[in-house]
């Protein structure tokens, strides 16, 4: 593999469709390998614009803007970060040869949409999955529930991220609200929801899968050590590395990861969520990208996921050994404001074996998440709780 120097003739051009906290990270990784990155996002001043070479403000689920785009800034490699982009002009763009859809433009368009994740994982690859049916209307939904599914149940929109739109539906009197609510976090302008069965497992994780270059010169796959989580109506709010689990669970989980992302191919990393119950696993989601309960690893690996996934995208060895035990907890903005301030960051850092990420967008608001607290630990339940104490000290302030 070749790199060559930034903001030159000869340099490798790498453009990320989405310059949040995860994207942001992805692009100091990229660029500590010599990289020129370019950064997209549908507003100014986005985490990964503050750090990129150059920076655009585009709506990316408008193909014609995307691919305009695309022509003028000729990257070698464009990486998703996020769901809300026009993915058949992503196949355009692989199929013309314009660029390297990563992993590929398949992945992209089956991920960032639950209907065509979920039918290939429990139908085409016959993986363990929850009870789950389609709705376009409110109807339609109650038959779904009432047909097989029943309460309570998980509704969500077809595509969406971060939780956004989804509830858990405990009986009959809060089916219409939950159809609005999914409506209202939609990520496109698309009446669909699936509904799912709760499932009755112990824990969740996420099983982060690499597929990258081995020695044998040849796209292989690696797997982290298993990240357990908690999530508070589908958005990350703790997660800790390693989770303890049976060999023959973490055997499981790591055979549907394989296969759901053998199937979805090209390169890069992959958060596979994954529901357990004793040696159980049922296929929950997968994002074809770092996931959001991966941060641990900025304070648990070798090599964090971001830099796993930059080193993927490239070509280049990567290493998912684990160098601690640690923890995140999720710094929320406590406010709603424009260019806040944070106060107590020097009282977090006194947490023994802590560190953080403050993530520098330009808005916050109450839930939104503007920052992570890290920490290490002789076991991971002293892990978390640094972790939440570091959280805790942060304190978001109007300026």
């Amino acid at each position: 593999m070749r790199i060559g120097t930034p903001l030159s003739s000869g340099a490798t051009r790498v453009m990320l469709l989405g310059a949040g906290e995860l994207g942001k990270e992805v692009i100091i990784s990229l660029q500590r390998l010599g990289v020129e990155v370019i950064a997209v996002d549908r507003y100014p001043d986005a985490p990964g614009h503050q750090v990129a070479h150059r920076a655009h403000v585009i709506n990316m689920a408008d193909g014609a803007a995307l691919r305009a785009l695309v022509e003028k800034e000729r990257p070698h490699i464009l990486v998703p970060e996020i769901e809300a982009i026009a993915t058949d002009m992503l196949a355009d763009i692989e199929r013309d040869k314009l660029a390297e859809v990563i992993p590929v433009a398949r992945a992209t368009q089956l991920t960032m949409n639950r209907e065509g994740i979920r039918r290939l994982a429990a139908e085409t690859l016959e993986l363990p999955t929850s009870r789950y049916a389609f709705a376009t209307n409110l109807i339609e939904l109650k038959e779904a529930i009432d047909g097989g599914i029943g309460y309570p149940c998980l509704i969500k929109p077809v595509m969406s991220s971060s939780g956004k739109g989804q509830s858990m539906v405990i009986g009959p009197d809060d089916v219409a609200q939950a159809w609005e609510y999914a409506m209202s976090g939609a990520r496109v302008n698309q009446a669909r929801i699936i509904v799912e069965e709760m499932i009755n497992f112990d824990y969740e994780i996420t099983q982060l899968t690499v597929r990258a270059v081995g020695d044998s010169g040849k796209v292989e796959t690696f797997f982290c050590e298993p990240i357990g989580h908690v999530q508070v109506k589908g958005d990350y709010v703790e997660s800790w590395q390693p989770q303890t689990m049976s060999q023959k669970a973490l055997n499981r989980s790591r055979e549907i990861a394989k296969s759901i992302t053998d199937n979805l191919g090209g390169r890069g990393i992959f958060g596979v969520e994954l529901f357990v119950k004793s040696d159980q696993v049922w296929f929950s989601e997968v994002s074809p990208r770092p996931h959001d309960t991966g941060m641990v690893t900025l304070i648990t690996q070798n090599q964090n996921e971001f830099e796993l996934h930059a080193r993927a995208i490239l070509g280049l060895p990567v290493s998912v050994a684990l160098r601690a035990t640690g923890a995140s907890a999720v710094i929320y903005g406590g406010v709603d404001a424009k260019g806040i301030a944070y106060e107590g960051v020097d009282e977090a850092l006194r947490v023994p074996q802590s560190d953080l990420r403050l993530f520098g967008k330009p808005e916050a608001f109450t839930r939104r998440r503007m920052g992570v607290a890290l920490a290490n630990g002789a076991t991971t339940n002293e892990a978390r709780e640094r972790a939440k104490l570091v959280a805790s000290k942060i304190r978001p302030i109007k300026v």
